[in-house]
């Protein structure tokens, strides 16, 4: 990572993948070519769980090529560090273009990616845990209706599970100072 100032451990990562409300798959199929998906993806533990159709480019290309990246981006917010005046002053020294581009003309963020395997979870009993993950990150209200949803639905889409192999988590935030958090001050 190029900016390790702004680096976070495992633990923040995991959080970031917790609250996403998706990631983005990325997979290279066999020709080559670079193709990216969001997914709605639910962590247990280690495990990184989605659902997709039967058919279709994703499912293929994971048969050839079952390594991925997942990205996840968890809050992002524009920073209001300075005042109007404050920014007006700033406009009229050319000296203080460092300061404005890298603490105006930003976004804070937060993010993690994952590298894995992908592997179709065959066991049923799993799949049916997987699915139920997913829905009550997804759903939860309707979860009464799981049951049913499960019985009929279950057959007709492949669950899949990835295995974390590593986590990067990033993050660029600013205290009530305007001044940067860098690693450590959370």
């Amino acid at each position: 990572m190029r900016r390790k100032e702004r680096e976070m451990d495992r633990e923040f990562g995991l959080r970031v993948i917790d609250k996403a409300r998706y990631g983005i798959l990325s997979m290279v199929g066999e020709d080559g070519e670079p193709y990216g998906v969001p997914l709605s993806i639910v962590r247990a533990g280690e495990v990184l769980y989605f659902h997709s159709a039967k058919e279709g480019r994703k499912v293929h290309i994971l048969k050839e090529n079952p390594g991925v990246s997942i990205a996840f981006v968890g809050e992002t917010r524009i920073p209001e560090n300075y005042t109007k005046e404050e920014l007006d002053e700033m406009a009229k020294d050319d000296s203080k273009a460092k300061l404005l581009i890298s603490n105006v003309f930003t976004t804070e963020f937060e993010s993690a990616i994952v590298t894995g395997t992908v592997k179709l979870v065959k066991d049923e009993d799993e799949k049916i845990r997987a699915m139920r993950l997913i829905c009550e990150k997804y759903t939860p209200t309707k979860m009464k209706y799981f049951p049913m949803a499960i019985k009929f639905g279950l057959g007709r889409a492949n669950v899949y599970r990835i295995e974390i192999r590593s986590i990067t988590a990033k993050r660029k935030k600013y205290d009530e100072y305007g001044e940067e958090m860098k690693w450590g001050r959370m």
